[in-house]
């Protein structure tokens, strides 16, 4: 089985390190788009012109399933995606995992992008989800970016900043850009000791799983990671690299969980 991820830039990371680490054997195409990233500020039909043309890349690749690994094109293009293959190919999205933290805690932060936090999508899923809990939406501004350019430094600047506005009671964080598991180590340290962290990389990987455990493909695959950079075949950019994710993908070392 084929899987095909589609993000921008480096926030496919970590649900493609985490579908490695499960099932080493699947072979993965990693469509990254470094010609328009960021999508987030995009309009809405240009990113979902844009990830159409990533999933017919996908498609005619081999790919078997589709991961949306990324909020921007999950919330813009994955009810798209869905009429666009059928009811055939399992296409798989990502949605920040304020649920499981709200039936835990009643204190939250949700860390995501500017555009996100000032999305009607975010606001809805806390409305349905955290209703009577205490929520802080909190925009960490160019922090997806400075991960995505490998910049140490613009990140440490900017988990500074979002930890400072953080409120000091909350019991959990959400993180709610896909980018941010690759520092989640930073962030951690970055606030007050035992609170409880929410991403959803892992469960995308095993929701991903399960569809192609459901499918009749029993291809095992090779393990083969493919990249495709704006439609160009390519490698991993050299800022993946600063990442044990990004490492792992590369064949270089593993991925501690």
């Amino acid at each position: 089985m084929i899987v095909g991820l589609i993000d921008s830039g480096l926030g496919m990371l970590p649900t493609s390190a985490w579908l490695k680490k499960l099932r080493p054997e699947l072979d993965l195409i990693l469509l990254m788009d470094p010609d328009q990233a960021p999508w987030g500020p995009k309009p809405d039909a240009w990113v979902v012109e844009r990830v159409l043309g990533a999933v017919d890349r996908a498609m005619d690749a081999g790919a078997g399933v589709i991961v949306l690994p990324c909020n921007t094109a999950s919330v813009t293009a994955l009810a798209h995606v869905r009429a666009h293959l059928g009811p055939s190919v399992p296409v798989v999205g990502t949605v920040p995992a304020i649920k499981p933290a709200a039936t835990v805690s009643n204190r939250i932060a949700v860390w995501a992008t500017a555009a996100t936090t000032a999305s009607a999508y975010q606001a809805r899923l806390i409305e349905e989800f955290a209703a009577g809990r205490d929520v802080a939406a909190i925009a960490c501004h160019g922090l997806a970016d400075s991960i995505d350019r490998g910049d140490a430094e613009g990140v440490s600047a900017a988990i500074a900043a979002a930890a400072a506005a953080t409120p000091d009671d909350v019991e959990s964080l959400v993180l709610g850009c896909t980018h941010y598991p690759l520092v989640v180590s930073e962030i951690l340290a970055s606030l007050r000791p035992g609170v409880a962290l929410f991403d959803s990389a892992e469960a995308v990987a095993r929701q991903t799983l399960r569809r192609i455990d459901e499918s009749s493909d029993t291809h095992r695959g090779s393990g083969a990671v493919t990249v495709s950079l704006s439609g160009r075949p390519g490698a991993l950019p050299q800022s993946a690299l600063a990442y044990a994710e990004g490492r792992l993908l590369a064949g270089e070392q593993p991925v501690h969980q």
